[in-house]
């Protein structure tokens, strides 16, 4: 898990399809469907974190330009 396209895929593989107003609406509705699925179990701790952590340096740049 190293893309935002590794996220969608993931996302995509249980259903998810996200789209917010704006990017980082998206980047932060994405974070909160990747916890839910670790929460319930359906990933795993790995997965979690790299998606977690591909996610929010996504945030990051949206943020700093």
């Amino acid at each position: 898990m190293k893309t935002m396209f590794d996220v969608q895929q993931l996302l995509k593989r249980f259903g998810l399809f996200i789209y917010g107003h704006n990017r980082t609406s998206t980047l932060e509705l994405m974070e909160v469907e990747i916890r839910e699925l670790y929460e319930s179990g359906m990933i795993d701790r790995d997965i979690f974190r790299k998606a977690v952590l591909v996610l929010r340096s996504e945030m990051n740049k949206e943020m700093n330009g």
